[in-house]
């Protein structure tokens, strides 16, 4: 008797709903991502075993390289750069920003120049703007402009967080002047950034 071949039919999957789904998900994390700026100067932190996490908004940094100079950067989170620009300019009169500088002064990433060089520095085209050497921020005693940063920076978002990220071999001195100017603005309370390294005590345990 012989064998009846069944047909074999080809099976289909509907893939428009998957499809759909997927750009979905695409277009929220393009709309809803929020992009680093690139920083204008890298550090070697120093390692610890504090397991602390910092948050990812509402920060205001305090970069301090190996040879001592300053930088200062803040989130743009609730367009709290513009705000700081506005104020900085309010308490100096004579740095007034055109549209362009203004929104250089958005996108870029950390600050580490003189008040009286900074319209400069923002009217520099972006690869100019990158490739220029900042001084950094002075913090001398007789001319403390990263106290005005510190103070607007605040005033611009009343909930920032302040931190400290520091090159291991940076001088103590300018460490010490920049933790002064925090406690002379009534800031007591900041965090290092430090590299996480093993905990020898939870070593003994293994």
């Amino acid at each position: 008797m012989p064998k009846v071949k069944i047909p074999r039919k080809s099976t289909m999957i509907d893939m428009t709903a998957m499809t759909d789904v997927a750009f979905l998900l695409l277009t929220f994390f393009m709309l809803t991502t929020q992009f680093k700026t690139d920083e204008s100067v890298i550090v070697d932190t120093p390692s610890s075993i504090s397991e602390i996490k910092l948050p990812d908004t509402d920060i205001m940094n305090i970069t301090i390289t190996k040879d001592g100079k300053v930088f200062f950067s803040i989130d743009n989170n609730n367009f709290t750069r513009e705000k700081l620009l506005a104020r900085i300019s309010e308490k100096h009169p004579e740095l007034q920003f055109n549209d362009a500088e203004k929104k250089a002064f958005v996108i870029s990433g950390s600050i580490g120049v003189p008040l009286n060089q900074l319209k400069g520095y923002l009217d520099l085209d972006e690869v100019d703007r990158k490739a220029f050497q900042q001084p950094g921020i002075p913090v001398d005693s007789t001319n403390n402009e990263l106290a005005d940063w510190i103070m607007q920076g605040r005033l611009s978002n009343p909930g920032v967080r302040i931190t400290i990220n520091g090159d291991q071999s940076c001088p103590w001195p300018v460490v010490k002047k920049v933790m002064n100017t925090l406690q002379d603005k009534n800031v007591n309370k900041f965090n290092l950034i430090t590299d996480l390294e093993t905990d020898p005590n939870k070593l003994k345990g293994i």
